[in-house]
């Protein structure tokens, strides 16, 4: 009697545990949901009748298959000599959600794999109120990750408030979300140029702020600015981060031809002297420093640096001329000044070679493209095979609501991926720049330290900052 009493009591112990525990979850579940945005809390419902009718569901879009063998258990328990019933197998899912829409992972089963779920997601998108189900391969053989929508990030605005720390990872570009709500990074390290095109106030100045802001805080990164819109530091997009370049140069061709002979002239002796510095060939192999710095390059509005002047007077022959060396000069520093530590960004409206190049366009690894005005624009920013895919092409986002949305190709994938690009504001940039520019140093000076003489003929004391207007 006593040990049927310790039984009991033991029992009542586990289930009042038992309800305790599922009191925990409930709360804790509770208190997430209350804690969520509104349209985070959309996506937990969603997420929950997801759970709740998948088994039915699956059935009903072909995703389950029927396993006619019994199983062990199940044929010990025949005792009526009756063949037991077949079992019915579907997929197990886990469903994460969050602002946008759900994600799911599932494991595949016989006759149920990617091509199957790839056939089923249009059924699937209508069952679970979605814009768009896309299915992709999973993490691991076997597995499969659905990507459910229900609203379209790329119609929804966002916005990007710097941090104003390091980057924990060099040379990476967190570029925005794709179209089905997925974080985009994009690797820049040992790529010598990036080619960004589009027509104006579509997105291109704000896209490479966000860079700019997010890789300030590093001393191991120095920039400067080439803004062919203007004409002095105080003036268009870039007045709030010049605080941040160690050099800025505006709209004329002849001190911006200077400029760049300094830049060829310090990517030469570095290229001389990386060996007996660091030890190596190629800056990369030990990353950057404070003491040897990426040098980040950003020509916006690069036609105006490189325009074919046409004309015989002297003036039109001189600025002919001018853009023809400003040419050879970006030439050499996006081919040559990957391995010393070189990065140019190009930006204009229409990356066709009248505005930038072919042979410098060409050998830019990373090229993006916000809206355009015609099939040829797009050609010459993404390459020909954007004509295959059509429903990707920037032509397609001349919508205001597309300003922000970028398309490139996808990284180590056939095709190409559209992408929301956050808004980053003035306010924000000023103050990175502010709070930055104390780590503004001339690449040519800390060379000159590390090498032990003059590596460019600039002013021995660091340059300052260029001055804003009052």
């Amino acid at each position: 009697m006593n040990e049927l009493n310790e039984a009991f009591g033991w029992l009542n112990v586990a289930v009042w545990l038992g309800l305790g525990l599922t009191a925990l979850w409930a709360v804790v579940w509770v208190v997430r949901y209350l804690k969520a945005s509104p349209m985070k809390r959309i996506s937990i419902r969603q997420a929950v009748r997801i759970r709740w009718g998948w088994k039915r569901l699956a059935q009903m879009c072909g995703l389950s298959v029927t396993d006619k063998m019994p199983t062990t258990l199940a044929s010990f328990a025949n005792t009526d000599g009756k063949p037991p019933k077949p079992r019915i197998l579907t997929p197990n899912l886990k469903v994460t959600p969050d602002a946008f829409g759900v994600m799911v992972w599932a494991n595949c089963l016989p006759k149920v794999g990617l091509e199957e779920f790839q056939k089923a997601a249009p059924y699937l998108a209508d069952a679970w109120r979605m814009t768009r189900v896309s299915v992709m391969p999973g993490d691991k053989p076997g597995h499969v990750m659905l990507r459910g929508v229900r609203v379209d990030p790329l119609i929804t605005p966002t916005t990007h408030t710097p941090t104003g720390l390091p980057p924990q990872e060099y040379a990476k570009w967190e570029l925005g979300v794709d179209e089905f709500g997925m974080p985009v990074f994009v690797p820049l390290k040992e790529v010598p140029g990036v080619a960004m095109g589009g027509l104006p106030g579509f997105g291109k100045t704000s896209c490479v702020n966000r860079l700019l802001c997010d890789w300030a805080p590093s001393p191991a990164i120095q920039f400067v600015f080439f803004d062919g819109k203007v004409s002095h530091a105080y003036e268009g997009d870039y007045a709030d981060l010049v605080e941040r370049a160690f050099d800025f140069c505006g709209d004329d061709l002849e001190e911006a031809n200077k400029k760049l002979k300094d830049l060829v002239q310090l990517r030469r002796a570095r290229s001389a002297s990386i060996r007996r510095v660091l030890g190596v060939k190629n800056m990369w192999h030990v990353g950057p420093s404070a003491d040897w710095p990426l040098v980040v390059i950003v020509i916006d509005e690069a036609h105006t640096y490189f325009r074919d002047h046409k004309g015989s007077d002297p003036a039109t022959k001189k600025l002919a001329a001018l853009a023809a060396e400003n040419a050879r000069l970006v030439e050499d520093l996006v081919k040559k000044g990957r391995s010393v530590g070189f990065m140019t960004f190009l930006t204009t409206q229409k990356t066709t070679g009248d505005a930038i190049p072919t042979f410098i366009r060409d050998v830019c690894p990373v090229g993006l493209s916000f809206a355009q005005k015609t099939a040829d624009a797009a050609v010459a920013a993404l390459g020909d095979d954007i004509r295959e895919w059509p429903d990707a092409s920037p032509v397609t986002l001349q919508d205001p609501a597309y300003v922000g949305v970028a398309v490139m190709s996808q990284h180590g994938r056939p095709g190409f991926i559209r992408i929301r690009t956050p808004y980053v504001s003035d306010e924000d940039a000023a103050r990175v720049a502010q709070a930055t520019s104390h780590l503004v140093r001339h690449p040519a000076r800390l060379l000159e330290d590390l090498a032990g003489k003059a590596a460019v003929d600039l002013a021995k004391e660091d340059p300052e900052p260029p001055a804003m207007a009052a």
